[in-house]
């Protein structure tokens, strides 16, 4: 049974715990927010006890990311809420801000702020890198569109942050599989490179490939191999025949690992467009 944050005050009040079974079994997460010692700290159990922390609040940022089925957050991820203010806790960041009931759903019997209002609250706080990995997976999630944040955004027109995130949102990809995979979406179009296609199809008789991002019109393909590529070595070896394949196929491949610098990065994707100049022109 997974671990639970409660009131230490109301267990002691109804007789449920006496207070050596609360002092001897149970460590406090907050003031008056306890879970059991044994208890593992995950995102779920720590979102729990910032919401008793802050009664009333509503989870935002990307704790409710995770709540609405984003990936890549960490367990040690900060708990944001908008609420009351309270004495500042580690681990938890309160924000007394606006948010409208139509911009609050129950997950998992807490009061979390809605996809799309996830959505701004992200762009609007976090670093633009951060924001823009959190968004893709967010839009991977729940299908959230641009156009679904930038309406609600349009509601505070005078907010702390709302045109960087409506610059930030312009940027989100369900595409992207990874942090790094949107990280490297960023460069290639921070350098000024068109906006590459994520997840792009490429069919052949016996054969299906999706590459992780490119440009379909120049067959230029880029992908980012994780470390996943280290410890599975089944995937490993089948990269290896679907790249060779791509290339039959005139795909101009290329893969970056996170040793790969920026410049180099940069570097052979310059390269990429030069070498497939006339394919451009004739595109």
């Amino acid at each position: 049974m997974a671990a639970m944050a409660f009131i230490g005050s109301d267990a002691l009040r109804s007789g449920r715990l006496t207070r050596g079974q609360l002092r001897w079994n149970h460590t406090a997460v907050h003031p008056d927010v306890y879970v059991p010692k044994d208890a593992n700290l995950t995102l779920a159990l720590r979102t729990a006890a910032a919401a008793l922390w802050v009664p009333g609040g509503t989870i935002t940022g990307r704790a409710a990311a995770a709540l609405h089925g984003a990936a890549f957050v960490a367990d040690d991820t900060p708990i944001e809420v908008v609420g009351r203010s309270r004495r500042p806790q580690p681990g938890v960041i309160v924000r007394s801000e606006l948010i409208a009931d139509d911009e609050t759903t129950t997950v998992a019997g807490l009061t979390v702020s809605t996809p799309v209002r996830t959505a701004l609250d992200l762009a609007r706080h976090l670093p633009r890198m951060r924001a823009v990995a959190h968004l893709d997976a967010l839009a991977a999630a729940t299908g959230l569109s641009p156009p679904d944040v930038l309406s609600l955004a349009a509601r505070y027109p005078g907010a702390r942050g709302i045109r960087r995130a409506r610059q930030r949102v312009q940027l989100l990809d369900p595409g992207a599989q990874s942090p790094r995979e949107s990280w490297l979406r960023l460069l290639v179009i921070d350098a000024g490179f068109p906006r590459p296609e994520t997840q792009i199809e490429v069919r052949r008789p016996g054969f299906t490939a999706f590459i992780d991002m490119g440009w379909r019109a120049l067959k230029i393909g880029l992908e980012y191999d994780g470390d996943l590529h280290l410890s599975d070595r089944g995937r490993y070896v089948r990269d290896i025949g679907r790249h060779e394949t791509l290339g039959g196929l005139g795909w101009l491949m290329i893969r970056v690992v996170k040793e790969h610098s920026r410049a180099y990065i940069l570097h052979r994707v310059h390269e990429a467009f030069r070498l497939r100049g006339p394919l451009a022109k004739s595109a």
